[in-house]
Order: structure tokens, then sequence, then C-alpha cells
């Protein structure tokens, strides 16, 4: 079994799938990041228009992280990045709930490139405002067996625990 896994983090706008690869990467992150000239930029400064991608060495094994832009103009990108992808991260704003449904449009999405394992992770629960993980559930509808875990993208523990869940069920269907 090899212990190397290729990991796509991806999600709507904002939902901070920079922050999740920059808070555990081993090496520094390669970024696409550009300033923002649409309405978006009330919002943040910079948005992702490739990737982002970074490293990190986790129990032996070598994740190579690679992060989608969120916003739909540069779609054209998320076809490329999930090419041999072992598994993906859907990362959801749990504190905006409007983005749901654009979650759940990026998972039908990546699970039709590849039939890759794949959890979703709700980040910022630490923050007032956010939804519970049920509601978020009920929000994305991602099937009853797909795992939904609370994440703080700015935690290192956090993020770790997210990457040690997803490697699980890579693994579990490399053995099968």
């Amino acid at each position: 079994m090899s212990n190397l896994y290729k990991i796509i983090v991806t999600g709507p706008f904002n939902s901070g799938k920079t922050a999740f690869i920059s808070t555990i990467s081993d090496i520094a992150v390669v970024t696409t990041e550009r300033k923002i000239t649409t309405e978006d930029r009330g919002i943040k400064a910079e948005t992702t228009v490739a990737m982002d991608y970074g490293r990190v060495e986790l129990d032996g094994k070598v994740l190579h992280l690679n992060g989608t832009p969120g916003q739909a103009r540069f779609d054209f990108m998320w076809e490329i990045l999930a090419n041999e992808m072992n598994g993906f991260i859907v990362l959801v704003d749990s504190t905006d709930p409007p983005s749901f449904p654009e979650a759940a449009d990026l998972i039908r999405l990546f699970s039709g490139f590849h039939d890759a394992p794949y959890l979703v992770a709700a980040n910022k629960t630490d923050l007032p405002g956010a939804v519970s993980l049920s509601e978020l559930r009920r929000g994305i509808d991602p099937g009853a067996d797909v795992t939904v875990m609370p994440c703080v993208a700015i935690q290192k523990s956090s993020v770790r625990q997210v990457l040690l869940q997803v490697i699980e069920l890579i693994d579990k269907r490399r053995s099968v």
C-alpha cells in the first residue's frame, strides 16, 4: 500500500481552504492568491485563482494537499486538480448557510470526476453563528454514510484530525 496521498481540499468561496492547507503544511504553501476585483472584495482581499499546494507528513504518510479555487469562474482547474486524487475534503463555512447548496454541488461534481472517498469538514465551528453539524448535514445532504466533522482551519490539531479521518477512508478503500 502506498504511503503517498493526493488529497483535494475543495469548498465554496471563503470556506477556508487556503488557511486549512497553510495551517498544516510542512513546506511553504504554493499559492495563487490574487487581489479580488469583483463584488466579493468586501468579504476578503484575495482569492485563489488556480490552486494552493502544500505537503505534510502524518504518521509516516505523505499527503499532497491541493486546494481548489472557490469561485466558479475558475472551475476549469477543478477537474485538472482532481486527476489522480485519492480522496477529497469539502470544506464548508458553518457560519454561511447560503453556501451550503454550492458545497452540495461540489460533492456531486468531484464524485463524478473519480469514485474517491471524501468527507465534509464544517469549518469555523468555533465562531458565533455557526450552525450545528446536523443543520449543516441537512443543508448539504451528503448522504447518511458520509462523515461530517467539525473543523477550525486555523488550528493545526483540528486540521490534523480531518486529514487523519480522510486517510482512514482512503486506506479502507485501498484495502478492499
